[in-house]
């Protein structure tokens, strides 16, 4: 078949592949690549892969009907406990936080990918396809996971290869019959979703309340505050309000702190090739999961872990945001944070209100506050001991005032 528009030429050399595991979330990147594989890449056969990482019904039925209008075989890999109960899992006891950005789309990108090779190695396809900008940050990520998992193959990234605008690909799409969503595109998993990036091109444009999932703005969130109970066992959420599983955790909260508008986040983030791009997210239920871990870490752990792991979080989120998420560096990482997380657990009662997340009460059996000894109002501890121990902290001091004279 020739192509439908001869004008549209790559900028590099396109590798020709017989059968292609194309993974495929429905959206307009890899929709455009069914119909160009065959036209430009010489390619039989396009198997669609969706990974579900927490799709909604409607995404997933979205995947489906459209590998089915486009003409091509569409198989669906359900990862969802998988993305909740090990990936996820491993991001909150990490305090995951890329500047700010609580790390999801730099994992699902990997899970996905890893699933894609690993279906492409076995049904004996030659190439592996992406849909990928050259100016974003998830080429990099899916090609560090192709490299792991099927370093034989080819990848083929189109819209690089073409150096295509949105724009010209919305076009090629109207020419193909490709159909594809109108307005600001987005990524969703369940612990966070990216409005529109890339496409928030200004300082000053205010999304829309009506492109997000969850969140409301302040302005529209009820007047009337609610209260969360939330137990943590071994540094994870256990039981919210009666609701057991990460998964359906995760869920309950994204649509009711979403509700009460927390969870919005506005941002420029630094890329993998240090582009700064302003970034839109909705992550409800990171937000309440992350803030109450971080101050359970603090009530459990010891003075040292409590100023040193957040060193090893920086690297950790650091790596996989990069796309190193099976990097061995990024399991040293994990192995440090994984190894203070058994005391990290309790109760806590919270009230969300109007993107505010307020701590009621706090209940442990694990913490290290210790009120009969560090009140003011307790006797227990005899002030005059520390006399001695402060002269012996402030000899260095002395020394130091010496010198200090002598400049």
């Amino acid at each position: 078949m020739s192509p439908v528009d001869p004008s549209v030429q790559p900028k590099v050399p396109l590798p020709q592949s017989k059968k292609v595991a194309l993974a495929f979330s429905g959206g307009l990147d890899s929709s455009l690549a069914i119909k160009m594989l065959p036209d430009y890449y010489g390619t039989e056969e396009v198997v669609a892969i969706t990974v579900n990482v927490g799709l909604t019904d409607e995404e997933i039925e979205l995947c489906r009907s459209k590998a089915e209008l486009l003409g091509v075989q569409w198989d669906m890999i359900e990862a969802t406990d998988e993305f909740a109960n090990k990936w996820i899992a491993r991001a909150i006891r990490a305090n995951s936080s890329y500047e700010g950005y609580p790390v999801a789309t730099s994992m699902t990108r990997q899970l996905i990918a890893r699933y894609v090779a690993e279906y492409a190695v076995e049904t004996g396809c030659d190439a592996i396809c992406e849909g990928s900008t050259g100016k974003g940050n998830d080429q990099y990520r899916m090609a560090n996971v192709f490299s792991i998992f099927a370093p034989d193959l080819d990848v083929i990234v189109p819209v690089r290869e073409f150096d295509f605008t949105r724009q010209q690909e919305k076009e090629l799409c109207d020419k193909y019959g490709v159909p594809y969503k109108a307005g600001i595109g987005d990524d969703l998993t369940m612990w966070c979703r990216s409005i529109g990036s890339g496409e928030v091109d200004n300082l000053t444009m205010r999304i829309p309340e009506d492109e997000f999932v969850w969140c409301s703005y302040p302005e529209n969130a009820p007047d009337e505050p609610q209260e969360v109970t939330i137990t943590f066992e071994a540094g994870l959420p256990v039981e919210v309000d009666g609701i057991t599983g990460l998964a359906n955790i995760i869920k309950y909260l994204n649509d009711t702190a979403g509700k009460h508008a927390i969870g919005y986040i506005d941002m420029f983030e630094d890329g993998l090739i240090a582009l700064k791009s302003r970034e839109v997210y909705e992550a409800p239920a990171a937000a309440v999961i992350l803030k109450i871990h971080r101050d359970m870490e603090q009530l459990c752990l010891t003075k040292e872990q409590v100023q040193n792991k957040p060193n090893i979080e920086r690297l950790w989120a650091y790596q996989v945001y990069h796309g190193g998420w099976f990097h061995p560096f990024t399991e040293d990482c994990a192995a440090f944070i994984e190894s203070s997380q058994s005391v990290v657990g309790g109760t806590y009662v919270l009230r969300l209100y109007k993107g505010n997340i307020e701590i009621i009460s706090r209940e442990t059996d694990s913490g290290l506050f210790a009120p009969d000894i560090r009140s003011l109002a307790s006797t227990t501890f005899s002030q005059p001991d520390s006399g001695p121990a402060t002269k012996i902290h402030s000899l260095q001091y002395k020394i130091l005032s010496k010198r200090g004279l002598k400049i």
